[in-house]
Parts: C-alpha cells; structure tokens; sequence
C-alpha cells in the first residue's frame, strides 16, 4: 500500500524529549493520502498526550476514520498508551492485545512489538511473557526498524532475570541487547548495553570484566555518574 506513512519520515519527525514540538510538525506534515493521514494523527495525538495535552489527544482519537488496519492498530496503541500513562493499567491492557492481535494477523511486525512492549509493561504480572512474544515476533522479522526492538526487549528482560538474581540468563539477555545495538541501533544505545553487561558482571563477581568495560565507558562518557559509581563499587 503507498499511501502509508514513510517509517523512515515518521522518525525524523519524532523527538520524545520535544513532545510538543513534535505534535507541530505532524500537524505541519502533508500527508500522501488517506490512510497516512490517519496514521500521522494517531502520531500527533500521542505527541499531545506526552506533552501533557490529554483532553486534546483523546479528541483527536475520538476523529480518526479508521480507514485501514493499520490505523485501527495504531489507535488501539494510543489508547492503550493514554491509559497506561493516566494510571490505568488494567484498562490498557485491552487497547494493547487488540494492537497485538491484528498486528500480527495484518504482518505489522514493528506495530505487533510495540503492542507486546506495551503490554509488558502494562500487564506486569505476565510481563515476562509478553517481552518473550516480542523477541518472538524480532527475530522472526526481516523489518530492520522491527530489529530494533530487540533492543529494548532483550534489556527488560535482562533486568528482570537480574532482579530475580538469575545473573546467568540475565548476562544472556544483555549480551542479546548488545548484539541487536550493534547492528541496528545508535552509539548511545551500543554503550548503554555495555553498561547493563558489566553491571550483571557485577553481580556474577566477574570483577576484572567488568572493571575493564566501565574504564572503556568512562572515556566514552566521562560525565556519565552511573558509570563513575560502578567503577567506585568495583574497586570497592
């Protein structure tokens, strides 16, 4: 289908520490057709609700024909998203599985993510489920922005084998985070799952191992405070 929204534009427009300008510049975006017009205002009303504009966001919501799969996908996410945020995570939840489900029927694979993303940090008690549903749908994907995801999945769920002291498959997990930061995500992103590995390192009483990746970090970040207080617990 052409009258979609180009993912890659999508990206340039987002800015998630500028919410409020990002709702501009959807606003300000000519769309290709219907369908990307759609997609584009479930964007903005995102952008509106992170800039603390939830009236506004749910409204816009409300308005959007849903003229396609893809835009009853991302509206479900949106939803869901409003409620989670709003301290209703038990009314997200629904929102999301809807996302989920048709994403995965309609082969959205970075849609179907999302939704299990949010769904694991919605539905806590099974979150560990829905993370291992994302990784699922990743690595079946040949979407390099689905690859993405991999990521952020394989973090979370470093960190919940690491809270459960399950240091082994936590290690794992991050190595896994840092393989899918390597070859599809930023330098920020590549340091940061360094920094989960020699933390779980910590944990394990690899000293020496992790010692040697914080000082590697240190250079790269030198002002970066998680980073001096590992190297201070390490030399303990």
């Amino acid at each position: 289908m052409s009258d979609r929204l180009d993912p890659a534009r999508l990206d340039e427009l987002w800015d998630f520490s500028a919410p409020a300008v990002s709702a501009e510049k959807f606003a300000a975006e000519t769309p290709s057709g219907p369908v990307a017009a759609a997609e584009l205002a479930t964007q903005r009303a995102r952008a509106l609700g992170l800039a603390g504009r939830g009236e506004e966001a749910d409204a816009l919501l409300d308005s959007i024909e849903p003229v396609a799969p893809v835009v009853v996908i991302r509206i479900a996410l949106e939803r869901g998203r409003r409620r989670n945020s709003s301290g209703h995570p038990d009314q997200a939840v629904p929102y999301f599985v809807e996302a989920l489900e048709l994403a995965e029927r309609e082969g959205e694979d970075f849609l179907a993510i999302d939704a299990a993303h949010m769904l694991a940090i919605a539905d806590e008690e099974h979150s560990g489920e829905w993370t291992a549903r994302g990784i699922q749908r990743v690595d079946a994907s040949d979407d390099p922005r689905a690859k993405r995801w991999g990521i952020a999945l394989h973090n979370n769920l470093g960190w919940t084998h690491h809270d459960a002291e399950l240091y082994p498959e936590a290690l794992a997990e991050f190595e896994l985070a840092d393989a899918a930061a390597r070859a599809y995500g930023s330098g920020e992103q590549q340091q940061i799952a360094q920094w989960a590995i020699a933390r779980c390192l910590r944990s394990l009483g690899r000293i020496d191992e992790a010692l040697a990746i914080q000082f590697t970090l240190a250079e790269l970040r030198p002002d970066d405070e998680y980073v001096r207080e590992e190297i201070a617990l390490l030399r303990g």
